[in-house]
C-alpha cells in the first residue's frame, strides 16, 4: 500500500469486500475491527484507511527495504517495505430527498515524511433516468483489482483529476466511463504534455459458472516529445472454485501502446519543468529554468496469473507474471525490457491470534544489450493478529528476510542496493500493517 497499495481504502477488491460498521459513540469507534476490511462510521461520516510502520534493520550500508528489479510484479512486499505511512479516507453522503444523494470524499496521506492528496472529489446520484448511477468529479481512485503480495493494482484507472460516472446497469453488466487530464492536486495542475485520457470500464460480464470478466479500454492523447498517443485494453477474468472448492483464480491479459498504461492510466508523462536559484560569484542569485524531462512511450503487453485461498487454518496467494515492453521514441527507442516473476505467500494459523507467514519471490529482468538480472527473496515471519485468516488485519510481524541477486542486477542497481558490487542483504524488523 502506501505510495502504491492502499486499494483496500474506499474501494472493493475481489479478495476483501468492504464492510461497514456503524459506531454509535466515538469510544466504540476506537475499537479495532477484526474483519479483513472494515469502514467505521461516526455521525454519518465514513472513515477508512491504511497504515504500516515499525522497526527496520538491514546489513550494514544496505537499504532496509525496496529490493526489486523494477518490474510491476517484482516487489514481493513481506519484510521488504522498510517505510512508514498512513492514509486516512473521510467520506460523507447527504440525502437530499426523493432518492437523490450527494457526497464528498477526501484522503490525505503521509509517507516517509511527505504529505500528499490521494483523493478529493464530489459525487451525486439518484437521478430519475439512472437512479443507480454515481456521477463524480475531482481526483478519485478507481481501483479494480490488485495482487496484494507484490503491492500492485494491475487494473486501476483513477488517480488523476477528471470526471465521469460509475454503476450504470446495461442488462446484467455494469458500465463506468471517465475523462481525465494529466493533472493532480499534487502537481498543481501542471498537466505535463497537455495529456487527456478516456476510459470505458465494463464489469460483471458473466462468462461461465463462477466466472466473470472485467474489461477496461483506454485512449490517450497529448503533446509528446517521444512516442505518441496511445490506447490500451485490459481484461481481468476471475473464477471462483477454480479446480477445487474455495480456490480463487485471477487472470490479467493486458496490452497498450504509446503513452497509455497497461493498467488503464497514463504511462510515461514528462516530468514537469521547474525553476531553481543558483548563487554565483559575489553572491549574485540567478533564477534558472529547468526544462521538462521527456519520457518515451512504450508498446507493451502483460500476463498475470494469481491464486488465492483460505482453507481452514491455511491461506495464501501466488503470482506468476510476464511483462514485455518496447520503448517508443527518444534515445532508448526500440529497447526491449522483459520481466518475469514467480512467487507466493502462505499463512498458517497456529492459534486464533498467531500466524506463521512465509513468502518467496523469484524475479528476472532482461534488457536489450545487457546481461539478465536476477533477484530472489525469502521471508519468514511469525505474526500476531486479530484473527487467523490470510487477510485478517491488523497484523504485527516479526520478520527475517534474505535477498540475493546477481552481478548484472548489482550493476543495474549500483546507486541503491547494488552499491559497491553487493549481491546480498539480510533484513530484520517488526512491522504493523492495518486497514479499516
Amino acid at each position: 500500500m502506501g505510495p502504491s497499495s492502499a486499494g483496500h481504502i474506499l474501494q472493493e477488491t475481489n479478495e476483501m469486500k468492504t464492510q461497514k460498521r456503524t459506531c454509535q459513540a466515538a469510544a466504540a469507534a476506537l475499537t479495532l475491527c477484526a474483519a479483513s476490511a472494515q469502514a467505521v462510521e461516526i455521525a454519518g461520516i465514513d472513515f477508512s484507511g491504511y497504515t504500516r510502520g515499525g522497526f527496520y534493520s538491514s546489513s550494514a550500508g544496505a537499504p532496509r527495504g525496496g529490493y526489486s528489479l523494477g518490474g510491476d510484479a517484482q516487489k514481493f512486499r513481506l519484510g521488504n517495505e522498510g517505510d512508514h505511512g498512513i492514509e486516512l479516507g473521510i467520506a460523507k453522503t447527504f440525502d437530499v430527498g426523493g432518492g437523490q444523494k450527494m457526497g464528498i470524499g477526501y484522503m490525505p496521506a503521509v509517507w516517509n515524511g511527505t504529505t500528499s492528496t490521494v483523493e478529493a472529489y464530489g459525487t451525486f446520484s439518484g437521478l430519475s433516468f439512472a437512479p443507480e448511477v454515481v456521477f463524480w468529479g475531482g481526483q478519485r481512485r478507481l481501483r479494480i483489482q490488485d495482487v496484494h503480495i507484490v503491492d500492485k493494482f494491475f487494473a486501476d484507472y483513477g488517480d488523476n483529476l477528471g470526471a465521469g460516472f460509475t454503476g450504470l446497469k446495461v442488462g446484467a453488466v455494469t458500465v463506468g466511463a471517465a475523462l481525465f487530464s494529466g493533472d493532480s492536486f499534487d502537481n498543481k495542475g501542471a498537466n505535463p504534455n497537455r495529456a487527456r485520457r478516456f476510459n470505458l470500464d465494463v464489469g460483471d460480464i458473466a462468462t461461465n459458472p463462477g466466472g466473470d470478466l472485467h474489461v477496461t479500454l483506454t485512449a490517450v492523447q497529448g503533446d509528446f516529445a517521444y512516442g505518441g498517443n496511445g490506447a490500451g485494453l485490459s481484461l481481468v477474468h476471475n473464477q471462483k472454485d477454480f479446480l477445487v472448492a474455495g480456490l480463487k483464480h485471477a487472470l490479467f491479459v493486458q496490452t497498450a501502446n504509446g503513452h497509455a498504461g497497461l493498467n488503464g492510466q497514463f504511462s510515461g508523462l514528462d516530468a514537469p519543468g521547474s525553476t531553481s536559484l543558483v548563487v554565483g560569484d559575489g553572491g549574485v542569485v540567478t533564477q534558472v529554468t529547468n526544462p521538462a524531462v521527456p519520457n518515451p512511450g512504450q508498446k507493451s503487453w502483460r500476463l498475470v496469473d494469481s491464486l488465492n485461498w483460505q482453507s481452514g487454518r491455511f491461506g495464501g496467494q501466488t503470482v506468476l507474471a510476464y511483462q514485455h515492453a518496447t520503448a517508443e521514441g527518444g534515445p532508448t527507442d526500440g529497447v526491449v525490457t522483459k520481466d518475469t516473476s514467480l512467487g507466493g505467500r502462505v499463512s498458517y494459523a497456529v492459534t486464533g491470534n498467531l500466524k506463521m507467514l512465509a513468502e518467496l519471490g523469484v524475479t528476472s529482468r532482461s534488457v536489450t544489450g545487457q546481461a539478465t538480472q536476477r533477484l530472489n527473496k525469502l521471508t519468514i515471519a511469525p505474526a500476531l493478529s486479530l484473527g487467523g485468516d490470510f487477510w485478517t488485519r491488523p497484523e504485527l510481524r516479526l520478520y527475517a528476510t534474505r535477498v540475493t541477486w546477481n552481478d548484472a542486477a548489482a550493476t543495474a542497481q549500483s546507486t541503491s542496493f547494488g552499491a559497491g558490487g553487493r549481491t546480498s542483504s539480510t533484513l530484520f524488523g517488526v512491522q504493523l500493517e492495518a486497514w479499516w
